[in-house]
């Protein structure tokens, strides 16, 4: 197979195509093209030569049932191209279904409002109102780990809210974003209102975020990267989606056997490359070994394996690159005193579910993003020593907390310094039309349909002088 570019509502042949393998069985999947920075420009003048005929909303219904139909199809693509469970995959479908569906929705919904002026000295006889606009061309920038959901909260909200999109996808994960354009054409979306171009990320995003046609940059990657595209964006608008080291807080009162499997999915789910998967977990020390040793079993229970089988629990991490960082961050814990009480092999591109504890808060396992399968659980003897720990970090995307106590539990929300507090429930939460965002380093701006498209408009205001 041989995937081209999506330019203009054309099909478009590169000069150069690269070869995709599958993270698991190393298998080809497809030969896909490779965009030069001319290719990148061209799709930006195709979105900006479509701005005026756009109209996305009744395309996003038709699109929405299209990929329902092609669910199983859709969930193959990330399977095999992101090495992520079936059954994931499948879920990662059906949210990316019920987003287009919220985007639908939330195009209905804009709309400004009246300005009473005569409520300030020299605003009599004067009435004014508002009306909101699409900024213009928006540039997409979307990871491997949810190639299809996380495209959905770039393109969904940009194109109800009237904007035309240039989308570039995760070198590793192409082919699901390509699906989305080739559904969105077949809905009748006006040629060029969505551009997606593959290839090397700094060539093409260096030209997404410096070219004055492009109005607005949506990102989500690394704090690195994140920082050049702020850096080179000048006046653009941007939202950035940086990650986490996200953590957890076990009180005292919690059943520990009501809420051991929801922490270990939140650990292990997509072997833990998700921006809220659950790294650090503190357990009030009352209860610390008892929940080690559950999670242990619990742990034990996950089935390791080929993505594609159904009762896949966990499987390759997305590169080989990846399993040798994070081989890496393994040793250099264990040196500084660390034990690794489960996992922590490797073989064929799959590291073991593996747990972690007596970690320096300072080892790299600890203190940056491990997006692996890999959790760390620490004894606390209070809340307060437990938010503390959670608050050392140069992250704050969502943190969660078990308690049955509801003045714990505010109390602990209104300290953690982080973009989101789920209570009795892990950080790995979320559904698609909350806000979603974070502070220090995991971003700037919210995703959610609403809160994205809210960032996607621009406001006008309209003065009438009887």
């Amino acid at each position: 197979m041989q995937q081209h570019l999506f330019i203009g509502g054309e099909w478009k042949a590169a000069s150069s195509y690269t070869t995709l393998k599958s993270p698991y069985s190393g298998e080809i999947i497809a030969e896909v093209a490779e965009a030069t920075s001319e290719d990148a420009k061209a799709a930006i003048q195709a979105a900006s030569d479509a701005r005026s005929e756009m109209r996305a909303m009744p395309a996003f219904s038709k699109m929405a049932d299209l990929l329902e139909e092609r669910r199983e199809d859709a969930a193959r693509i990330i399977a095999r191209e992101a090495s992520k469970p079936w059954k994931a995959a499948l879920a990662e479908v059906d949210r990316t279904v019920q987003t287009y569906k919220f985007a639908a929705e939330e195009a209905k919904r804009i709309h400004g409002e009246t300005i009473p002026l005569d409520a300030a000295p020299g605003g009599e006889g004067r009435m004014a109102y508002t009306l909101k606009e699409p900024v213009g061309v928006v540039g997409a920038i979307t990871p491997f780990n949810f190639p299809m959901n996380l495209v959905a909260h770039k393109v969904g909200p940009a194109l109800a809210a009237g904007n035309t999109v240039v989308l570039k996808p995760a070198e590793q994960t192409p082919l699901s974003a390509y699906l989305i354009a080739e559904l969105l054409e077949q809905a009748g979306l006006p040629a060029g209102a969505l551009n997606v171009i593959s290839g090397d990320g700094k060539t093409i995003g260096d030209v997404l975020v410096t070219d004055p046609r492009v109005s607005y940059i949506t990102f989500t990657g690394s704090p690195a990267v994140g920082t050049e595209i702020r850096s080179k964006a000048g006046l653009k608008r941007v939202t950035l989606e940086l990650g986490s080291n996200a953590a957890v807080i076990i009180d005292r009162d919690t059943d520990v056997d009501a809420v051991i499997d929801r922490c270990v999915s939140g650990a292990f789910a997509n072997q833990g490359q998700v921006c809220i998967s659950v790294q650090r977990i503190y357990v009030v020390d009352e209860l610390y070994d008892t929940f080690v040793s559950r999670f242990i079993e619990a742990t034990q229970r996950l089935k390791i394996g080929d993505p594609l089988e159904p009762d896949t629990d966990v499987s390759a991490l997305i590169s080989a690159k990846d399993v040798e960082r994070v081989r890496e961050w393994l040793e250099e814990a264990v040196q500084a005193g660390a034990r690794i009480a489960l996992g922590g092999q490797a073989k064929e591109g799959i590291l073991e579910p593996t747990v972690l504890l007596n970690v320096d808060p300072s080892s790299k396992v600890s203190c940056r993003e491990v997006f692996a399968p890999l959790v760390l659980i620490h004894s606390v003897g209070s809340i307060d020593e437990a938010v503390n720990h959670v608050n050392d970090s140069i992250y704050g995307l969502q943190a969660g907390i078990y308690t049955r106590n509801i003045t714990t539990a505010l109390d602990a929300a209104d300290k953690l310094e982080v973009g989101g507090v789920v209570i009795n429930d892990i950080p790995s939460f979320r559904v698609d039309h909350m806000p979603y965002g974070g502070v220090k380093q995991s971003g700037t701006g919210r995703e959610g349909v609403k809160y994205a498209m809210e960032e996607m408009l621009e406001t006008k205001l309209i003065v009438i002088k009887r």
